[in-house]
């Protein structure tokens, strides 16, 4: 009987490592085209002021102070000469010159136990140079691309004003699996009107591409993000606790076993967040998840397992 549930980010790290890697968050000073006019000045409907860096430090686009700052932080419970990624976490962070995404990129890596870099990104903003170089920098360090799909379904992007097709997505990611650059999609769960149904076909899209990993997010509602706005406007249902580890957990039985699993929820900002409220028990979730997958005897890729591949297309249809 299998006795990890999934392939954690926590475990891959110490498979490549050989120790226990910590991530530090940092906002690298970069905007988005969905912000500065390119493609539009709203932002994506669920995206926070802070550009989804709400946990990093103020001390924005200073990278080495940024990282200091968050060892710091992290000093008292790990001690030490530890290892970090340095998490480029905050708005888009491909979304400048060739040149200067070079200096930040490397003044990150000149940081003393940094082993590797994380990049969250859209797939919109990532050119055929940019893509070249982030293949050079993933041969001497361990680089891997958040990119945030969030959904396949158009309609759904256009509510959330994603700004960019599923065909942009393939595109990118192609290019960079072509790199053999590691990629980290991003999904969310409870975006407006959207059933089970189609959060599941998210699902069963992923886990035929060619990726590492996959963040999973319960939608958080916050008042300095445009769906604070839209919310109070046009409430719907959201998930709750209960709905949400169940279908995590229906998520983790189709994904392959190869996936690392960054993420199965999150926390958004106590001070700013509307709904909904259970988020906010950010240990007790994963608590209880851990306990649901245990007693229903869950774990990654089991529906493969349990299925021809015969039947497993025929599920993935």
């Amino acid at each position: 009987m299998q006795t990890n549930r999934f392939y954690s980010l926590n475990e891959f790290l110490r498979d490549r490592h050989n120790e226990k890697i910590l991530k530090l968050s940092i906002d690298g000073g970069f905007t988005c085209p969905n912000r500065d006019g390119k493609i539009s000045t709203k932002g994506c409907l669920f995206c926070s002021e802070r550009g989804s860096g709400d946990f990093t430090s103020y001390q924005k686009g200073n990278i080495t102070a940024q990282l200091e700052s968050a060892r710091l932080l992290l000093e008292p419970k790990w001690g030490k000469n530890r290892k970090y990624i340095a998490y480029f976490q905050a708005f888009t962070n491909t979304y400048d010159s060739l040149e200067i995404l070079k200096q930040k990129y490397e003044e990150a890596l000149a940081f003393p136990g940094i082993v590797g870099l994380a990049i969250a990104t859209r797939p919109d903003c990532l050119s055929d140079e940019i893509i070249e170089y982030l293949g050079e920098l993933s041969k001497r360090t361990h680089l891997w691309v958040e990119l945030g799909l969030q959904t396949i379904h158009e309609d759904t992007a256009k509510l959330i004003n994603r700004g960019y097709s599923l065909s942009v997505f393939e595109t990118a990611l192609s290019k960079l699996a072509n790199y053999q650059i590691e990629t980290v999609v991003h999904l969310i769960l409870g975006l407006p009107n959207e059933t089970k149904e189609q959060m599941l076909a998210s699902a069963k899209y992923i886990s035929e591409l060619p990726l590492q990993g996959v963040k999973i997010h319960m939608l958080h509602i916050l008042d300095n993000a445009p769906l604070g706005k839209y919310y109070k406007e046009h409430p719907y249902n959201l998930l709750s606790q209960e709905e949400y580890i169940s279908l995590v957990g229906e998520i983790l039985s189709i994904l392959p076993p190869k996936f690392v699993i960054h993420r199965l929820t999150g926390d958004g900002a106590r001070n700013h967040l509307i709904a909904p409220l259970w988020t906010i028990h950010k240990k007790y979730v994963l608590n209880s998840m851990n306990n649901y997958f245990k007693t229903h005897n869950i774990y990654q890729g089991m529906l493969r397992n349990q299925k021809t591949n015969v039947e497993f297309n025929e599920y993935l249809r």
